[in-house]
């Protein structure tokens, strides 16, 4: 049986698998799925069509899965998925999908959100990320395994954000970021590549070697245009999946450019 404190609300029609933990003054909504041991530890709310996987823990003052905050929204029955094993912490906010981002914002399993976090309608999180507090991201982004966003960070709409990817503190990002990339700024621009994180998932010696050549002829020392370089760096490293990683990230569409690295003198 789930444990629901009495001072908790759970409207009729709520899904509380046994061994979920409903605490102190939360409202769980009619359309809400809570798994096996998912703890609401009090004063959270759930709202709308959203599914929480196994294992998570929602701290206080967290609000899921209310109305995004997107003037084309007409009240359409989208959803929030979110996975397994995840942590959200205090006063986050994540909200469900939109019609016009295919109807649902899906988070990942074992990710952490610190506080402040929010994360808008139609975005996809991926597993293993940590953003930190008040990180914030706008609608329809994409964020890879393994990301990393600095405290006070802020993604635009549409922005995707490759797997192993750090985002530093403050740092407002407007385009996408390659895998394996780290940005910072206040605009972000592209310093190199994200070593620490490469370092943490056991990546091979061989492998970081490959991606530092890579990075270097893709935005240091290649020459023609872009395209050329992607070429290039596909030809010469075919068999190297996490080279792979970027330049099958480099050539999917995308709509708002890569973040590159300061011009030379600019």
């Amino acid at each position: 049986m789930p444990q629901i404190h009495p001072t908790a609300i759970v409207e009729p029609g709520a899904e509380i698998a046994s061994g979920a933990r409903v605490g102190p003054y939360c409202h769980v909504g009619a359309k809400v799925e809570l798994a096996c041991e998912v703890e609401l530890i009090s004063h959270v709310v759930v709202a709308g069509r959203t599914t929480i996987g196994e294992g998570t823990r929602i701290f206080p003052f967290a609000s899921i899965g209310h109305q995004p905050q997107d003037l084309k929204y007409k009240g359409e029955e989208s959803s929030l998925v979110i996975g397994r094993r995840n942590i959200i912490r205090e006063y986050v906010t994540m909200n469900p999908g939109t019609t016009g981002g295919g109807m649902v914002t899906r988070i990942g399993d074992d990710s952490l959100f610190m506080a402040g976090v929010h994360v808008a309608h139609d975005c996809t999180i991926g597993n293993h990320v940590i953003m930190a507090n008040n990180a914030t991201l706008a609608g329809h982004v994409v964020i890879g395994d393994y990301a990393f966003l600095g405290g006070l960070s802020a993604v635009h709409q549409f922005v995707r954000i490759g797997q192993h990817v750090m985002v530093g503190g403050v740092t407002g990002v407007e385009r996408d970021v390659i895998p394996y990339g780290s940005v910072m700024g206040d605009r972000a621009r592209l310093v190199g590549l994200n070593m620490v994180g490469l370092q943490r998932r056991g990546f091979s010696r061989e492998d970081v070697q490959a991606l530092r050549s890579a990075y270097q002829m893709l935005f240091e020392n290649g020459s023609g245009t872009l395209a050329e370089r992607v070429d290039a760096v596909a030809a010469r490293f075919p068999a190297v999946k996490p080279v792979s990683d970027i330049i099958d990230f480099i050539r999917a569409d995308n709509a708002r450019g890569l973040v590159q690295p300061k011009a030379n003198g600019g």
